[in-house]
């Protein structure tokens, strides 16, 4: 009897130790060749929720030391907008975009001021990326569904390391899961990196060369003058995007419908310095409130790819600064405003979704064969100062609500500023449920507000253009052929460069 006792005790812990743990690991636990700018993803068996206290570290196989540490009693970022004193101003000196380094987690301290600012409270989770020092807010869990994605500090894993993953209790809470103890997920990343550094291949399954768009974007060399082709295949990237300094680089996606690129991110959330205003001029300092910047980078080609803001005010899906950037079928979704251009950018065959003045910028933007929708209100706030043009359309159509009908723009005084050089041209363009004054306020008579043979999208006849706003002018067929010609040619608009898809 006590012998079958004592086997039955056997055979129930061998059923205990191999019983198979409920929860799906990525990387997988002892995974090999993973790349360094892995997130960390754990799948339950019910929805987790995030704990507001406890620590995931991730440590050094090898050396026992701990590379990185997330501290979930810190809140993520700001949730109330924060009040600005007079001394709040747009920064007098030209912001410094040089370095004779980039800036990482790893070799310098986030929250480290730049140009005119002062330091980024570490009081929230705050981390460098794309070398911008000032830091981000950010998200260091995030639940959908059944799924917690873990996102560690930008560029603190290494290539031919080993690593091991902890999590304390409470830090990740879903039924009966614990936390995952020392040595329990462990994983190496590959030895080396991509065989060919020209050409980069991004797969949130880890499939390529990076996991993220951002990691390949930060394997490009500062002002490379070889062209980088960087292939994002099909899938979903939950990741703030911020690079700096980069050219001569073509990211390719597998479609707007089929990549896609977003995160929940507003001026609330990572809002701009509390003494420096950002963007009203060239060379100041750099917004934290989009999704998706390129910040003084040039020749850049984005196509067949969906960009997006998770959140709503003022929330760029899209911040654009630098020459010569190109956008052919790119589907863009923000807030407040959605685009900002600045420098000379061209789009094509592309989609921009948002509300607010949908457009901001400083730079020249000429749009062919694309679509603007707008939720209700002004299409853009133009702010070019002469010679450079401003917003240039042309085939393009633009869309409001039913219930709140939308207009080309606005070009109001602005603390002072009432843009006197602002230009908005619209070029056989076509329209729906939009205000019939064609443009809701310009601030100065000298304004270039243009519009030529504008349709109805729904009956194809030419809009009544009889209450347009009385500093715009409508083109007339001859009198103007040579000046509409002008402005179809995107070399008028963008100071002589001529975009061609690669």
């Amino acid at each position: 009897m006590k012998s079958n006792i004592l086997l039955l005790a056997a055979l129930l812990a061998a059923a205990a130790c191999t019983t198979p743990d409920p929860v799906t690991y990525y990387p997988a636990k002892g995974a090999s060749g993973v790349n360094p700018d892995t997130h960390l993803v754990l799948t339950f068996p019910e929805e987790p929720v995030r704990g507001e206290a406890g620590f995931i570290r991730i440590w050094d196989a090898r050396s026992g030391e701990c590379v990185d540490s997330l501290d979930l009693s810190l809140p993520d970022g700001l949730t109330a907008g924060r009040t600005y004193g007079p001394e709040c101003d747009y920064t007098k000196t030209p912001y410094d975009y040089s370095r004779d380094f980039v800036p990482t987690n790893k070799n310098t301290l986030p929250g480290t001021p730049s140009g005119e600012a002062e330091p980024t409270p570490r009081d929230m989770q705050l981390t460098i990326i794309g070398g911008f020092t000032d830091g981000f807010r950010f998200h260091p869990v995030i639940v959908h569904g059944n799924t917690a994605t873990i996102y560690p500090h930008n560029n603190l894993l290494e290539y031919g390391h080993s690593y091991y993953v902890t999590i304390d209790p409470g830090a990740i809470v879903c039924g009966e899961f614990g936390g995952v103890g020392k040595g329990k997920w462990k994983f190496s990343t590959k030895a080396g990196g991509p065989a060919d550094s020209r050409h980069l291949r991004v797969a949130a399954d880890g499939s390529g060369d990076f996991d993220t768009v951002q990691g390949a974007l930060d394997a490009v060399p500062d002002f490379c003058k070889d062209t980088t082709w960087i292939t994002v295949a099909a899938g979903d990237y939950e990741e703030l995007v911020y690079a700096r300094n980069k050219t001569n680089v073509v990211i390719c996606g597998a479609g707007m419908d089929a990549t896609h690129v977003h995160y929940a991110n507003n001026e609330v959330f990572n809002p701009h310095p509390l003494r420096v205003k950002t963007n009203e001029w060239p060379g100041t300092f750099p917004s934290r409130r989009a999704a998706f910047m390129l910040d003084n980078c040039d020749d850049i080609v984005l196509r067949d790819i969906s960009i997006a803001t998770d959140l709503f005010g003022q929330a760029e899906g899209l911040l654009l600064h630098g020459e010569r950037i190109a956008l052919y079928r790119v589907r863009i979704k923000g807030s407040g405003d959605a685009l900002q251009a600045n420098g000379t950018v061209y789009m094509q065959d592309s989609e921009l979704i948002g509300d607010g003045d949908t457009i901001l910028g400083r730079g020249s933007l000429f749009a062919y064969h694309s679509k603007f929708y707008n939720h209700g209100g002004p299409f853009s706030w133009v702010r070019n100062v002469k010679p450079a043009h401003g917003d240039v359309f042309v085939e393009c159509h633009f869309e409001g609500l039913p219930d709140r009908p939308a207009d080309y723009g606005r070009t109001n005084t602005n603390h002072g500023t009432a843009y006197p050089d602002a230009e908005f041209v619209v070029i056989d363009c076509t329209t729906r449920h939009f205000n019939p004054q064609g443009w809701s306020a310009i601030g100065e008579k000298s304004s270039t507000m243009l519009e030529f043979r504008t349709r109805d999208a729904d009956s194809g006849q030419l809009v009544d253009v009889s209450k347009r706003h009385k500093y715009s002018r409508q083109l007339d067929e001859r009198r103007d052929a040579a000046l509409i010609a002008r402005y179809k040619d995107p070399a008028f608009v963008l100071a002589g460069w001529t975009p061609k898809e690669p």
